[in-house]
C-alpha cells in the first residue's frame, strides 16, 4: 500500500526523473547537457534549473561548460531564452546556496546541542 506524501508532485517528478536516468544509457554529463538545454529550449522557471544542480554537481558539471551550452544553443533558442535561462539559472542556485546554508546551519545547531546536553 502506497504510504502518504507531504510532497506527491515533488516525489512523482522525482521517481519520474530517476525513472529517465535508470533507462538512458548516456553518461551523466551528457544526460545533464541534454537536460539543461531542453529546459533553456522551453524557457523554463527556475525551481526546474534547482532539480538539476546536485545532478550537475555530482556529474562535475563546470559553469565553463555551463557557459558553452548557453552559447552553443543560443543561434537555435535565441538570445532571449538564453538570457531568461542565465536569470532563472543564478535564481536557482541562489536558491541553492540558501537551503544548503541553512542545512548547515541547523547541523550545526543539533551538533552544539548534542555537547551541550552531554
Amino acid at each position: 500500500m502506497p504510504t502518504e506524501s507531504d510532497t506527491p508532485v515533488l516525489d512523482t517528478i522525482a521517481a519520474m526523473t530517476l525513472d529517465s536516468v535508470e533507462r538512458c544509457h548516456m553518461d551523466p554529463r551528457s544526460i545533464i547537457l541534454t537536460r539543461i538545454a531542453a529546459l533553456v529550449a522551453m524557457d523554463a522557471p527556475a525551481i526546474s534549473y534547482l532539480a538539476h544542480i546536485d545532478p550537475a554537481v555530482k556529474a562535475e558539471f563546470t559553469v565553463e561548460q555551463l557557459q558553452d551550452l548557453l552559447v552553443a544553443i543560443a543561434p537555435v533558442v535565441g538570445t532571449a531564452r538564453v538570457m531568461s535561462a542565465a536569470g532563472h539559472i543564478t535564481q536557482a542556485f541562489g536558491v541553492a546556496l540558501a537551503l544548503a546554508d541553512a542545512e548547515a546551519e541547523a547541523i550545526a545547531q543539533a551538533e552544539a546541542q548534542s555537547r551541550s546536553t552531554s
